[in-house]
């Protein structure tokens, strides 16, 4: 929890670097087609439409317990648009190999290989970032600068998360709180009632069962960091910001995400009927066309 952000990035390194692509498979539909590695031990799914429209490349950054999966509606409609994107999954998350044992690992060490996503790629990034992929933008922001653009799906607050949403995590399902102390995840999100409570609304894209097979370990030690006296956010910045929050996010409510988005001098937008997993939701493809025209 206490360790030193800067010394934890200059200490990190791939432990599967240069050890080569153990999974590929390549998907080809009319509009676009998917490349899906697993290189050096990371997973990334790759949408390139067959005509290109934008300059851009958006990276998604997912959040907790979910991977680069968790982009696959999005990356399709936006594949359609004309935008080129890339998902990956961070150590232990998704298809990408476990390096660190993930419930000890801090927002500095994913925020390593999120700059090497950000590093790899050519053209102009757009970071869209998910919940706590959310806390890495802002880390980003912090440790390695600007970007063009940032999309905050849900992301974690700006200066407490534990304080913008602990009580509402516990009061989601009190009993898996506890348990989760213990058992880890697997109690946490123990039957899909609970999955569809925690991230989902009614007529979710995805479904609370497809969901709970998908959902994986994670770091609570990053909830501890993103919070005073380790955290404090950047007052100066020149990326544009565009936040989304969920009208019934049962993990973090629109008042915070608002609170937030005005600190960072970005542009809100709250997403109707829908919960914390935005891009799964209902409303997947409303906040997909809120994105492509703010860009």
């Amino acid at each position: 929890i206490k360790s030193d952000p800067i010394k934890t990035i200059q200490n990190t390194r791939n432990e599967h670097e240069a050890c080569g692509q153990s999974y590929y498979n390549e998907t080809q539909y009319e509009n676009y087609t998917i490349t899906h590695t697993v290189v050096d031990g990371v997973e990334r799914i790759h949408y390139c439409p067959n005509i290109v429209k934008q300059k851009a490349t958006i990276l998604f950054q997912h959040g907790m317990w979910h991977g680069a999966w968790c982009w696959q509606y999005w990356q399709a409609w936006f594949a359609e648009q004309g935008w080129e994107s890339i998902a990956f999954s961070l150590p232990g998350h998704g298809k990408s190999f476990e390096q660190t044992i993930v419930e000890e690992c801090t927002l500095a060490y994913y925020l390593f290989f999120l700059e090497q996503e950000v590093k790899r790629i050519e053209a102009p990034v757009i970071l869209c970032a998910h919940s706590m992929g959310g806390a890495l933008a802002q880390w980003y922001l912090k440790f390695f600068g600007d970007l063009p653009a940032i999309i905050s799906v849900a992301g974690w607050t700006s200066h407490d998360i534990l304080k913008d949403c602990l009580f509402n995590a516990m009061k989601i399902d009190p009993l898996g709180s506890i348990l989760s102390c213990f058992q880890g995840s697997k109690a946490q999100f123990r039957n899909e009632d609970v999955v569809k409570k925690w991230f989902l609304s009614e007529n979710s894209k995805m479904s609370p069962k497809e969901l709970r097979q998908k959902l994986g370990r994670e770091s609570e030690v990053v909830l501890m960091q993103h919070r005073p006296p380790r955290w404090t956010p950047v007052t100066e910045h020149n990326t544009k910001i565009l936040w989304l929050g969920a009208e019934n996010d049962a993990i973090i409510n629109v008042k915070h995400s608002k609170k937030s988005a005005e600190f960072y001098c970005a542009d809100f937008k709250e997403i109707p009927n829908s919960n914390h997993d935005i891009m799964l939701d209902q409303n997947w493809q409303l906040s997909a066309n809120v994105v492509k025209e703010w860009l």
